[in-house]
C-alpha cells in the first residue's frame, strides 16, 4: 500500500465504523441500558397497579430484578409523596381468566359508573 493511501484511510475509517449505529447493530452497553430501562419500566408499572414486588418478579421472570425493583421503588416514592392512589388493572389477566370458570348468564350487565361519579346528574 501506498504512504499516500493511508492518511486517507485513517480518515475513512472512523465513517466506515460509524455505520454500524446506522445499520441498527447495538453494542453491550447499549443492551445492557436497554434491558436496565425495561426493568425499571415494568417495576414502576407493577408499583401503579398496585402489585407486590414479588408478584412482579414472578410475572416478569426475563426481567432483571434489580431493575425491577429500582423502578417501583422509585414509582413508590412518587407515588407517596404526590399522594397519588393505585390504578387497578382493567383488563383481566390471562391467568385470571383461565381459572375463572365461563359464565352462564351472557345477558350484558349494566355499566358500573367510575369512582367518585354519582350515576345520575342532578337537575335544577
Amino acid at each position: 500500500m501506498s504512504l499516500r493511501r493511508r492518511p486517507v484511510l485513517c480518515l475513512l475509517a472512523p465513517l466506515v465504523l460509524a455505520g454500524c449505529d446506522l445499520l441498527g447493530i447495538e453494542g453491550m452497553s447499549q443492551v445492557q441500558e436497554r434491558k436496565a430501562a425495561e426493568g425499571k419500566a415494568i417495576g414502576s408499572a407493577c408499583r401503579h397497579a398496585g402489585r407486590a414486588i414479588e408478584d412482579c418478579y414472578t410475572l416478569n421472570k426475563k426481567a432483571d430484578k434489580a431493575a425491577v425493583f429500582a423502578g417501583w421503588r422509585e414509582m413508590n416514592d412518587y407515588m407517596t409523596e404526590n399522594k397519588i392512589e393505585v390504578v387497578s388493572p382493567t383488563i383481566p389477566s390471562p391467568e385470571s381468566l383461565a381459572a375463572k370458570p365461563p359464565a352462564e348468564d351472557t345477558e350484558a350487565d349494566e355499566p358500573v359508573p367510575a369512582k367518585g361519579s354519582h350515576g345520575k346528574a342532578k337537575g335544577g
